[in-house]
């Protein structure tokens, strides 16, 4: 089964930082919400990076963008009393929405992930 990558393992790659070799490992066929695609975006331009151009280098490597649909954002939604004294971001339940509904591991650099209990095989890149 393909990864769900969440926006913290994709900064990690993209700025080179620990753990990239555990995302760079499992890019080809892994699965990022677009929600989590806009977190990268946002953080990267925050950094002045360039990012035109970069979700078709991610697409060249097998990265697949998969859309916010309305059961995710349910899922999403409901996670949030299961997670809130986490601080986990919508981004971030969006991110567990996907992996929940693909049944896949999910691959962060959020340490904070590690005391979840929601069924769902976290994998900490660091």
């Amino acid at each position: 089964m393909s990864p769900v990558l969440d926006a913290s393992a994709l900064l990690a790659f993209l700025h080179n930082e620990p753990g990239a070799d555990k995302v760079s490992a499992v890019l080809d066929g892994a699965r990022v919400s677009t929600v989590n695609w806009s977190e990268v975006l946002q953080k990267s331009l925050r950094r002045q990076v360039v990012v035109d151009g970069m979700q078709g280098e991610f697409v060249d490597v097998g990265v697949v963008f998969e859309p916010f649909t309305a059961e995710q954002a349910e899922r999403a939604a409901r996670l949030w009393a299961e997670v809130r004294g986490l601080g986990l971001s919508l981004a971030d339940r969006a991110c567990l929405a996907l992996a929940s509904e693909l049944d896949a591991t999910v691959f962060t650099a959020d340490r904070a992930w590690s005391s979840l209990d929601l069924g769902i095989d976290i994998h900490l890149i660091r």
